[in-house]
């Protein structure tokens, strides 16, 4: 192979930008510093328990992931539509009343916000699916909870479940995050399932990586320079090419593109992963903190989803923490503890499996933001650039930024 097309990073953005490519007959190398690809969409296998590297869901409404995913080989799962809000009164379930009419009388009376904030949520989701996806991230921009406040939602309703839910999603519970991008998560929530692989998230760029040709795709490479005609690895290989894509996490590219350096924090997460003999809820359904206290934002059971995530016998709970700087011996107790709190005695019963930090999670999307709602490709001569932070922070966007690189090479020839 002489002079291919190197690309820097074997996530989604990677990933998809080498699948468009090969499907056209360009040669490449994808070069990944890590041992598999995936990026952040990873998975471990601890003790017969699937851990994803973080609290994942692929949200099936995906435009790019319906394009190249083959979702029976997948062997997807879903969620039930709606969650679980822990208040002080104990849980109460908010179905999605336009999926699970059965449940819509007991949504209406739940005791989350009040009857016309229900109504509120029918209009958001109504207003989310308007126009065309593209057009959502031109729209008006402001924060998430000033767009809340002024479609006329209560403090209770955004407390007890929009700030839990949201917050969740974009890892920002004061919800700074742009209104356009509430609009995008409304608009994929409510067009399809939130889903999990059978074999975990990371089966996900595994499909993607399983479509390429397995010499083009070295692992444990590292690049330590970039020019338009050649990139350096670590080892002091050179590898002469035509155009280098640079498709990592923000943060891996600034070091070798300076000018790529975030000028906001970026979003972290902490996951925290325990075995049980006995799921905490029964339902396939999030589980909110309505409360606003405690270290836990959200927590989940993915193996009541998928039964692979645990082996026989045993539950996986997963719980989010978005706000703590807490070190893993201090932060564990005090998960348990709020646990105990929502569960009773039998979490005391819980093993600890395993904590994530992710310091880059998703990129920091605080209002203004999306202007333009797709940042430059091309850097420097031949050298260009996708992931999440160049279009929006989701699977979506990733693959999104993967497939305009890919389609701008190949205009450029």
């Amino acid at each position: 192979m002489s002079n291919p097309t190197v690309i820097i990073g074997g996530g989604l953005a990677g990933l998809t930008c080498a699948t468009q490519l090969h499907a056209v007959g360009v040669e490449f190398i994808l070069l990944e510093s890590s041992d598999g690809v995936g990026g952040r969409v990873r998975t471990d296998n601890v003790d017969g328990f699937l851990l994803d590297r973080g609290f994942q869901v692929l949200l099936t409404a995906y435009p790019e992931a319906k394009r190249l995913f083959d979702y029976d080989a997948l062997k997807l799962q879903a969620f039930e539509p709606g969650s679980l809000i822990r208040t002080d009164n104990g849980l109460h379930r908010m179905s999605d009343p336009w999926r699970r009419p059965q449940h819509v009388l007991q949504t209406a009376f739940a005791p989350i916000g009040s009857f016309a904030d229900k109504v509120r949520i029918g209009r958001l989701r109504w207003s989310a699916g308007r126009g065309t996806l593209d057009s959502v991230f031109e729209r008006p921009d402001c924060t998430t909870e000033g767009e809340l406040r002024r479609r006329g939602f209560t403090q209770s309703m955004v407390d007890n479940f929009l700030r839990p839910f949201l917050g969740g999603v974009f890892l920002d519970q004061d919800l700074q995050t742009s209104c356009r991008m509430m609009y995008f998560v409304f608009r994929m929530f409510s067009q399809g399932d939130t889903a999990l692989p059978a074999d975990g998230m990371e089966a996900i760029p595994r499909q993607l990586a399983a479509g390429l040709p397995e010499d083009c795709v070295r692992l444990n490479s590292t690049v330590s320079a970039i020019d338009p005609d050649r990139v350096t690895l670590q080892s002091g290989e050179v590898i002469p090419c035509n155009h280098v894509i640079v498709a990592t996490e923000q943060p891996a590219a600034a070091r070798l593109l300076p000018e790529l350096a975030a000028s906001r924090t970026p979003r972290k997460v902490r996951c925290v992963y325990f075995s049980a003999r006995e799921p905490p809820v029964a339902d396939r359904m999030l589980v909110l903190n309505g409360t606003g206290l405690g270290v836990v934002n959200n927590l989940c059971v993915p193996s009541q989803v998928v039964s692979n995530y645990a082996p026989d016998g045993r539950s996986l709970v997963s719980a989010t923490v978005l706000k703590s700087e807490l070190d893993d011996d201090s932060l564990v107790p005090n998960v348990t503890t709020q646990m105990r709190e929502w569960f009773g005695a039998s979490v005391d019963e819980w093993k600890h499996l395993r904590t994530y930090t992710i310091p880059y999670a998703l990129p920091n999307q605080t209002t203004p933001a999306f202007d333009p709602p797709i940042q430059l490709l091309k850097l420097r001569d031949d050298i260009l650039v996708c992931g999440d932070y160049r279009t929006n922070g989701s699977i979506n966007g990733a693959m999104q930024s993967g497939r305009l690189v890919a389609e701008e090479i190949l205009k450029s020839g």
